[in-house]
């Protein structure tokens, strides 16, 4: 049974630090993409940076480009997300979900954690 559980979600201040885990299993770790996205209250669910684990490209959103770093561990199957200098606008629900590539499309993922609440205070 594929599984993605999501987790360090918490309170900060605007401008400090975060970071997102995202523990896998129940299918070929390797062979797939993980993907970060959130959720705000009443917004689309968005794309919020994705890595290839098979040969460990990474992507970032426009709005999360220089601040936040993704990274896998393959012995682990494990995946993080590195938040820095977060912004009120940061504020969501975040989840990770695993596709055969990355894409921004929600759709093409699959799996979806129950998310991690990340909160960031003006």
């Amino acid at each position: 049974e594929v599984q993605l559980v999501e987790s360090g979600g918490g309170l900060v201040q605007t401008g400090g630090s975060l970071t997102l885990s995202c523990a896998a299993s129940g299918f070929r770790f390797d062979d797939y993409a993980i993907g970060w996205f959130r959720q705000a209250p009443g917004k689309e669910r968005e794309g919020v940076s994705c890595i290839g684990l098979w040969d460990n490209s990474k992507h970032y959103g426009d709005s999360v480009k220089g601040r936040f770093s993704v990274s896998g561990d393959k012995a682990k199957k494990m995946v993080y997300l590195q938040m820095n200098s977060l912004k009120p606008e940061d504020t969501a629900v975040y989840y990770c979900g695993y596709a055969h590539v990355c894409s921004w499309d929600s759709r093409h993922f699959g799996s979806w954690g129950q998310g991690t609440q990340v909160n960031v205070s003006s």
